[in-house]
């Protein structure tokens, strides 16, 4: 098993769909509403909110960043399969303004999310913004930085602090995608980042990573009395 199979395996055990996606129909719009509600009290629930007003509080700010996150993506989805149908064979044209539909779904999700961030900062502290999240997005930053470190064990602070920055500006984003999947290809665009700066800085990631293989299966095998 490689280096990126363990990785892999370790996010994905975390991960869970991320968007119940709406239907025109009353029972599809309910389930919806009944799946984002228990997602957001499993969220806020973590944060050890003993007023139970803001608990709630809390609990629809969250509710409502998922049911405008489901509007913005299923529109835009909406649109491009309607100008992939009329472009017929002319994917140039299709491309372009799918492309300009984007652009304008980009502004939309940083519009939202700097007002998103806005409003739970009238309720929270950063430390519990940070478990909003990490919450959010299957707790990747924390399980793939865990993994960077066990795996190059002489890893300066300051490379630390770099993958760790990198992590952190991946979250930011993967936040408001649209699935499980596509929250894990952010990180794993920026997980490429971060082993080219790694093995930029003289690290052969290969022979870490089968290092890395050997102290697991080490550390897996029963000890002896």
């Amino acid at each position: 098993m490689n280096r990126i199979s363990i990785l892999s395996i370790l996010l994905l055990s975390l991960a869970i769909p991320v968007c119940a996606q709406k239907g025109g129909a009353t029972g599809q719009d309910a389930n919806y509403t009944q799946v984002i509600n228990a997602r957001a009290y499993k969220i806020v629930a973590a944060l050890n909110i003993t007023d139970s007003a803001k608990f709630k509080r809390v609990q629809n700010i969250v509710v409502e960043q998922y049911r405008d996150l489901s509007e913005i993506h299923d529109t835009r989805n909406a649109q491009a399969k309607d100008i992939k149908q009329q472009a017929g064979d002319d994917k140039t044209a299709a491309n372009a303004k799918i492309k300009a539909i984007d652009d304008d779904v980009d502004a939309k999700l940083s519009k939202l999310h700097s007002a998103y961030l806005a409003k739970l900062g009238t309720e929270l502290n950063n430390e519990q913004i940070d478990k909003v999240k990490d919450a959010m997005t299957y707790n990747i930053l924390g399980v793939t930085y865990r993994a960077y470190t066990e795996e190059v064990l002489t890893l300066t602070d300051a490379q630390k602090a770099q993958i760790k920055a990198w992590l952190t500006e991946a979250r930011e984003l993967a936040i408001d995608a649209e699935s499980s999947d596509k929250k894990h290809a952010v990180f794993n665009k920026y997980k490429g980042r971060i082993n080219n700066y790694l093995s930029a800085q003289g690290y052969d990631m290969k022979k870490e990573g089968e290092e890395w293989q050997k102290r697991i299966k080490a550390n897996s095998q029963p000890k002896d009395n």
